[in-house]
């Protein structure tokens, strides 16, 4: 498989989110306002990517008793490190994203990634593997925060896109909209794979 493949592969075709149903507890929890999702997209990539390319490097003087062990600590280092940038540089967003920054560690969507492919490829493969599947994250957290941030607030990343003529519709702020939403995606992504299947 080449390079091209494997990112569309992660990113789209396999989809943590709308194909294997992962990591959706963020999806329905940063999703409120567009800058939170794709800043927390950022960091996703950022840890998966980096994460993938060093359990690729050591994937063959990693004993497998403690490999998951490993697995779990280098992506918490990144994660760590994303963590500590966003309270430096961005402590307003940092305090809205709160806890959910440090659950990427146990998100599942990194977890899968690092087992299924990293532990078993090549090091730029599985960077590429890890920044595909960081991308497609990040394009589900876009989508949802789109159209909640739209209708709940009226703006996209901030900017006032509805006049004064809009009314806010309140359940888009609120998590249940986010929870339809993604299933909504979902159901549309999977109803058109099986139709073609």
């Amino acid at each position: 498989m080449t390079r091209k493949e494997i990112f569309l592969t992660s990113a789209f075709r396999e989809n943590s989110v709308w194909k294997q149903i992962l990591g959706i507890c963020s999806s329905l929890a940063v999703t409120n306002l567009m800058l939170n999702s794709l800043i927390m997209g950022i960091g996703v990539i950022f840890a998966l990517a980096l994460s993938s390319l060093t359990v690729s490097l050591i994937r063959d003087y990693t004993p497998r008793s403690v490999r998951m062990i490993a697995q779990t600590l280098i992506m918490a280092a990144y994660v760590i490190m994303v963590d500590i940038l966003l309270k430096a540089f961005m402590p307003q967003i940092s305090k809205q994203l709160g806890p959910y920054v440090g659950l990427i560690i146990t998100n599942c969507i990194l977890m899968g990634r690092l087992e299924a492919f990293a532990s078993k490829n090549p090091p730029l493969d599985s960077l590429v593997d890890g920044i595909g599947a960081g991308i497609g994250y990040t394009f589900v957290l876009l989508l949802i925060s789109f159209v909640r941030e739209l209708f709940g607030f009226g703006t996209l990343f901030g900017i006032r896109i509805l006049g004064s003529w809009w009314t806010n519709w309140s359940i888009m702020v609120m998590a249940p909209s986010a929870f339809f939403l993604l299933a909504l995606l979902i159901w549309i992504v999977n109803s058109k794979y099986y139709k073609e299947g």
